[in-house]
């Protein structure tokens, strides 16, 4: 690491850290597309259910009974948040992962010996 110049160490830490954002962010989303899924799957099921049946719904630590439209109009509205949540994550995503890829030409061009193009 002592032969590498100082320009360059940096960008590795720079580099690394991407990979870090990255590997959260994408975390982030499959933890949020796993909850859409579950929650699409609810709405569905819950479409099988009588109008006037008992369902219940989680609020925090406490289930509270609620009608079965109100559980479904809630199950929605996470699911649209949720959505929006993920173009997010993914916009996020595949602007680090052009970022990361730039970076990553740079340092290997560096480590070569080529010319870096100013950024």
């Amino acid at each position: 690491m002592d032969n590498i110049p100082p320009k360059v160490q940096n960008q590795l830490a720079m580099l690394q850290q991407m990979q870090q954002q990255l590997q959260t962010i994408v975390s982030q989303k499959a933890q949020y597309e796993m909850t859409v899924r579950e929650a699409r799957r609810a709405v569905e099921d819950l479409g099988d259910v009588p109008e006037d049946a008992n369902v219940y719904m989680s609020v925090g630590n406490v289930m509270m009974q609620q009608s079965r439209d109100k559980v479904i109009s809630s199950l929605n509205e996470k699911i649209e948040t949720l959505d929006l949540r993920i173009k997010s994550l993914e916009k996020q995503e595949k602007m680090l992962q052009s970022r990361f890829e730039q970076l990553s030409t740079q340092i290997k061009g560096a480590l070569e010996g080529k010319p870096q193009s100013a950024s």
